[in-house]
């Protein structure tokens, strides 16, 4: 075995407050679209793992992920944590995208089955995340990893808490109680 070639790999982020508070003030497809659009700056997290936001819908969300090998696990593969956060993305966004101002949410749990490996050779992944219920308190919802030539590479569900946002007049109190 020859000696391995060390690999380097660099990047930025802007401030995550900033995206933080502007998802407070608008819907949730309103928020998305900026964010798609590039009218807001992708969370830091997008950066570090090159999982994007493509294309919302009311109730939908699209991420892709272009396979490299800084995502592999020790066998030469895209890492399972590495799809998971792509499953994950697009479900919560999914979710998200149907929620009015004011409301947030996030992941209660999350089961993803795998059914085939992803390399660099897959081409770029998509994973697509529908809502399948939309409650006052939990949303459930569905999605679909697929490669380059449209196969399966796993599938997913969730379910997410939904909530408000505290209002600026509640001044972070603990003592102030929230209905959703």
């Amino acid at each position: 075995m020859s000696t391995p070639v060390e690999r380097e790999r660099s990047y930025s982020w802007k401030d995550p407050r900033l995206l933080a508070a502007a998802a407070q003030q608008v819907s949730g497809r309103e928020f998305l679209d900026q964010m798609s659009n590039g009218t807001l700056a992708v969370p830091p997290v997008c950066e570090t793992t090159g999982i994007y936001l493509g294309k919302v819908g009311e109730g939908t969300a699209t991420f892709t992920l272009e396979p490299a090998e800084w995502h592999y696990n020790p066998i030469g593969s895209v890492h399972g944590g590495i799809l998971s956060t792509l499953a994950d993305s697009a479900l919560g966004c999914a979710v998200h995208s149907a929620l009015p101002a004011g409301t947030g949410y996030t992941s209660l749990d999350l089961t993803i089955k795998f059914t085939r490996a992803a390399t660099v050779d897959s081409g770029l992944i998509t994973c697509l995340g529908r809502v399948v219920t939309m409650g006052r308190r939990a949303a459930t919802a569905e999605a679909t990893i697929t490669d380059a030539s449209d196969r399966v590479i796993g599938h997913a569900v969730s379910t997410c808490l939904l909530f408000p946002f505290p209002s600026p007049a509640d001044n972070g109190r603990a003592d102030v109680k929230h209905r959703v």
